[in-house]
């Protein structure tokens, strides 16, 4: 009799805080306050960033392009972006003129700057170039 309760006694000491342990787990997620995650907890970093206007993606790429390259690279892909899709047309002068800017940036001086200038949106990148210089 005495070993029985002993074994019991062993058992329990084994089985009982697994039981314990799963029930409050168990407990725990059935709770109404834990809910299944939804989309608008599932925010990736990319979603929680703002997302640029086409007009600012130009301009980002066509001033990578300038500094890679030069100035006249730069407006070509401007004049064949706002051919492609004409509702950059309106933002066209003002990305010329960052361009202008970035020109002297790189060259140091707007007369180096100027002898790029094309007449892409009119004279905006010799309005950029005059006010950097």
């Amino acid at each position: 009799m005495n070993q029985a309760l002993r074994h019991i006694g062993r058992s329990l000491a084994i089985a009982l805080p697994v039981v314990l342990v799963l029930s409050g787990t168990l407990a725990v997620t059935r709770v109404p306050w834990v809910s299944a995650p939804s989309e608008t907890q599932m925010l990736t970093a990319s979603a929680e960033r703002e997302q640029k206007a086409p007009e600012d993606v130009l301009t980002d790429r066509l001033v990578t392009t300038l500094r890679q390259e030069d100035p006249s690279a730069a407006l070509t892909g401007l004049q064949e972006a706002v051919d492609a899709d004409p509702s950059l047309a309106p933002h066209c002068a003002g990305i010329a003129q960052a361009l202008g800017e970035a020109a002297v940036e790189k060259y140091g001086s707007a007369q180096r700057a100027q002898q790029h200038a094309r007449p892409v949106c009119d004279t905006a990148y010799a309005a950029g170039v005059a006010a950097a210089g």
